[in-house]
């Protein structure tokens, strides 16, 4: 709990450090309430002895209307400290979300994947309002703690220092009986964090998979699947509240045990003349008040725990250092725009102990095609994600533009860059919204003509234009038409380099073939790589790099590979074999 304890306080510091002055702020309206709340148990001893005891009603009327106006000027420093404090702590969380935000999409895919998606999510949403939750409570209610536990012993000592003693009992019974139910509560944080991130994952595998959960009638085995993660979720809610609904007795009793010990003494003392009645009254407030602000100062050690467990899950985030690091000195300007060249690349994930793509060469012009094709696993998406600088290179270089993406302006390089994924993946909006996604400043017909050009124009218009409606991941579109929306976005954009990947696989031969025909004249002054699993898509490419197992195992055209390279060859004859009825 100590080191959890520590980066709760380091990211506090780093982050409630720009609300210096609203905090010293909130400081002096806490502890202004805080001193006037102490003052009025004093004045209504002071009505006692004085007015009601001995009959003075004009005494009884003055100080009560200086409590009265006590009371007033209390109340509204406690509203503006309410206020102040409830907008620290919205900025706090504010700031914490979106530098939680900004680093999650810094990281490179292999964090994001290290990481898991479902508990980012978790992280940016239930961890931040934890710690926010913490910092709400200890300006609003907490920093006036302290002030009113050291003003209410004194202020109790001069009313009468022979009761006191009954602090030095009660407060330490306090303050151990609720550090015992708290040293509880701090696994069952950390293990319902660790549980709701399972169910956010499979919450979102479950929605996003909804139509393969109904085609193999899988409804019953998710139900239960849910079942189990939320059950076990809920196991551990009902766990942690039974422990916080335990601690609201053990306070009372505690309280109402030491108020009626201070009466039962407080009484004896009156009897044998050594106290007055107001006193008793004011020394019981003082007493209750003094109990109610430890056990404040407690709750916020309730929340501290779980607030703790949710600010390392998000150090460990914001400490999480991207592997594809911008360059120290970043290159803007491309000597040669548009080529694209692979050095003796290879790339190996940490710890594997064979590479995903090893020794990979070629270089590709302006205006030419480089097609990848290779069986699963043979390195093809990563290749990808290497041009992209999704990844780095274990070793060698990836030359675009005759620059090495790691000495590019990251901005640069993705601007130059035209990616049509091979999962197309469309925002909630517009089309236009969509498209000018690549390109915000492109015009209504610069838009249709890429539509034209991905054979996307005629279901667009039937939609009802670029004001169609998308859903969110664009489910309100069919496979192959997300394919030729994704294909648009990236004409939109005019990038130095397409790169296709398998993006042509959802869309069947006579549209594939009409999309390469008409992108020919469009990227006339741009390199293209495509990686495919059809050969029919990859006929006409200038160069046709072969992989099997990470390795290039043949480079030509189709004519010369059919010729002089057996897997391209076996590729061949197993696509052929298929179309043969």
């Amino acid at each position: 709990m100590g080191a959890e304890r520590h980066v709760l306080i380091q990211l506090l510091r780093t982050f409630l450090s720009r609300y210096r002055v609203q905090l010293l702020g909130l400081l002096g309206l806490q502890a202004v309430q805080a001193l006037l709340n102490l003052y009025l148990p004093n004045l209504n001893a002071d009505i006692i002895d004085r007015g009601v005891l001995t009959g003075n009603t004009r005494y009884i009327w003055h100080t009560g209307g200086t409590m009265l106006g006590v009371a007033l000027v209390q109340a509204i420093f406690a509203v503006l400290a309410v206020f102040l404090g409830a907008r620290v702590a919205m900025g706090f969380g504010r700031d914490v979300r979106e530098a939680l935000f900004h680093r999650s999409m810094a990281l490179s895919a292999r964090e994001v994947n290290e990481l898991g998606a479902p508990s980012l999510i978790t992280r940016i949403t239930n961890d931040v309002q934890q710690v926010q939750l913490l910092v709400t409570m200890v300006c609003t209610m907490a920093l006036a703690a302290p002030v009113t536990i050291v003003g209410g012993i004194i202020l109790a000592l001069r009313q009468n220092a022979g009761l006191t003693w009954l602090l030095g009992v009660s407060m330490p019974v306090l303050i151990v009986c609720l550090g015992l139910v708290i040293s509880r509560m701090i696994p069952q944080f950390r293990l319902m964090q660790e549980r709701l991130d399972k169910i956010n994952q499979v919450l979102r595998e479950q929605i996003t998979g909804i139509r393969v959960v109904r085609a193999f009638v899988r409804e019953r085995h998710e139900r239960e699947r849910f079942e189990t993660v939320n059950v076990q979720l809920t196991g551990t809610a009902i766990a942690t509240g039974r422990l916080m609904a335990l601690m609201f007795p053990v306070v009372m009793l505690i309280v109402n045990c030491a108020n009626a010990a201070v009466v039962w003494f407080g009484a004896n003392r009156i009897v044998h003349g050594q106290m007055t009645i107001g006193s008793l009254i004011a020394f019981l407030t003082y007493f209750t008040l003094i109990l109610f602000s430890v056990m404040m100062s407690t709750f916020v050690g309730v929340m501290a725990p779980r607030a703790a467990v949710s600010a390392e899950r998000i150090e460990e985030v914001l400490h999480t250092e991207p592997s594809v690091q911008p360059p120290a000195e970043p290159i803007f300007e491309m000597p040669t725009p548009g080529t694209l060249e692979l050095r003796e690349v290879s790339f190996a994930y940490p710890g594997a102990e064979t590479p995903v793509l090893e020794d990979l060469s070629f270089r590709s012009l302006p205006g030419e095609t480089t097609a990848i094709i290779g069986s699963t696993g043979s390195g093809k998406t990563t290749l990808v994600n290497l041009v992209a600088r999704l990844f780095d290179a274990t070793s060698g270089s990836v030359l675009v533009g005759g620059v090495d993406v790691r000495d590019l302006s990251p901005e640069i390089l993705w601007h130059r860059i035209g990616l049509v994924p091979q999962r197309a993946f469309l925002f909630s909006g517009t089309v236009a919204s969509n498209l000018r996604y690549a390109n915000p400043d492109a015009t209504d017909e610069e838009l249709w003509f890429a539509l034209e050009v991905a054979e996307a124009s005629g279901f667009v218009t039937s939609l009802g234009g670029l004001e169609a409606r998308i859903t969110q991941g664009g489910l309100n579109l069919s496979g192959g038409q997300r394919q030729r929306m994704s294909i648009a976005r990236a004409l939109v954009r005019r990038p130095d380099v397409y790169i296709f990947d398998d993006s042509f696989s959802a869309l069947d031969l006579a549209t594939d073939a009409r999309i390469r025909a008409s992108l020919g004249p469009y990227v006339t002054n741009s390199t293209v790589l495509i990686v495919a699993q059809r050969v029919s898509t990859i006929l006409n490419a200038n160069r046709i790099v072969v992989l099997e197992d990470g390795r290039a195992v043949g480079i030509g055209t189709h004519g010369e590979l059919v010729r002089s390279c057996p897997t391209y060859a076996e590729i061949v004859a197993s696509q052929m074999a298929e179309e043969v009825p």
